[in-house]
């Protein structure tokens, strides 16, 4: 008896400081799947700080600010430097990253204005510079920026402008006549580093990721039926982004199993063709391969579609059929080429060794007008919607291979 007894006592001597070891142990190992890549970071549970929704002031969110600075969220920080080093991600999408940990520590629907902190948090400790605005219950979340950016807030502040960050989640409807919103003055040491909306680089996908879609059309009285790979997870990664200039769309990357699925196609089509003929052939496909549809009747307001999402969406306008096919006629011909922007449309002009039609003039040299877009009548190359020849327009953006 004493001697089961003693084993009894031994166990209890080892099993209890291990029981008390695993309930002092805050940290939580976290890892989920970004855009192909494996995210993880052993997480301090004591980096959760409670935010009352109805206190949101000066006071609150510095209080936060220490609270949070104080706990140990270097290995979250860790984690998203490391993906942004080793995948050199551009700020966008470093951003996506940045609300991806903020919603696992701190889920939005379950405190916005936490989930709203915790971003501003980790953006401050990443090297950026944001601030807040609040008008009663409201909270918008600045970050700034050099570029020029369009349809959503932005404020002025020493000189610099900083653009905002969640305006959608109001709706992207804050009537700002009427809501007067003002900065929160936190004292926190902030980073120099100014955001920007230019992408360089999408994310290495998984090819499970990728779904086929397919693309037919007519052209010169034949059926063409082509099958490509498109992932709905770039719907994704652009949903909130805002409408930049013109350049920083036309020089957006296609991502490598769309572009290797839809290249070698158009190639076999244009094998044997001239150059006139061959850019004719992409002039026609991005005319006809989609659905022409208003921006407005598709999303409710203006919003710039990347090549890669002309591709992916059914549907497209104007701008969206000149990106897509300025980004063919690059990648096949390399050709000169500069964008026309009039008052109501935008369309495209290719410089040929010769022109073709009426040319439109620009620093001394001849582009012929190749419309992307489908017209009332089947425009070739070299013409013109006739409701546009007397129409002034500008060359928004011009591009000249290098030699």
């Amino acid at each position: 008896m004493q001697k089961w007894l003693t084993i009894l006592l031994t166990w209890i001597i080892i099993a209890v400081p291990q029981y008390r070891i695993y309930c002092q142990d805050d940290s939580q190992h976290i890892s989920f799947n970004f855009y192909g890549d494996s995210i993880s970071f052993q997480y301090d549970k004591s980096l959760f700080i409670d935010f009352n929704e109805k206190d949101l002031s000066e006071k609150s969110v510095q209080e936060f600010y220490n609270k949070v600075a104080a706990k140990n969220y270097l290995s979250a920080i860790k984690a998203l430097e490391d993906y942004r080093n080793l995948n050199n991600a551009d700020d966008w999408l470093y951003y996506q990253l940045v609300r991806k940990v903020a919603q696992t520590i701190s889920p939005k629907q379950e405190n916005y204005l936490r989930y709203t902190l915790y971003k501003w948090f980790f953006m401050i400790k990443s090297g950026y510079n944001p601030i807040l605005s609040v008008h009663n219950n409201q909270l918008l979340f600045y970050i700034q920026c050099d570029e020029n950016i369009y349809n959503i807030p932005y404020r002025m502040k020493d000189g610099k402008q900083y653009v905002c960050l969640n305006y959608h989640d109001y709706g992207s409807n804050i009537d700002f006549t009427i809501n007067r919103f003002t900065e929160l003055q936190v004292n926190i040491t902030k980073g120099g580093r100014a955001f920007s909306y230019k992408i360089h680089k999408l994310p290495d996908f998984d090819k499970s990721d990728y779904v086929n879609k397919d693309l037919q059309f007519s052209l010169y009285n034949n059926e063409y039926h082509f099958q490509i790979k498109v992932n709905p997870q770039v719907k994704a990664i652009f949903a909130n982004y805002p409408t930049l200039d013109y350049d920083d769309y036309l020089n957006m990357p296609i991502s490598k199993a769309t572009r290797e699925s839809l290249i070698p196609l158009l190639q076999k089509q244009l094998k044997g063709l001239s150059v006139k003929n061959g850019v004719d052939y992409l002039m026609r496909f991005t005319r006809y391969a989609f659905v022409f549809e208003p921006d407005t009747k598709q999303f409710g307001q203006e919003k710039r579609l990347t090549p890669e999402q002309t591709l992916l969406y059914e549907s497209s306008d104007c701008e969206d059929r000149v990106f897509l096919f300025y980004s063919l006629v690059k990648e096949i011909y390399n050709l000169p080429m500069i964008i026309i922007a009039y008052p109501q449309h935008v369309t495209i002009a290719v410089k040929f060794e010769k022109p073709i039609g009426k040319p439109i003039f620009y620093n001394g040299e001849a582009y012929t007008i190749c419309e992307p877009t489908p017209q009332n009548t089947d425009l070739n190359v070299g013409q013109q919607m006739p409701q546009l020849k007397n129409e002034k327009y500008e060359v928004a953006y011009a591009y000249r291979p290098l030699k």
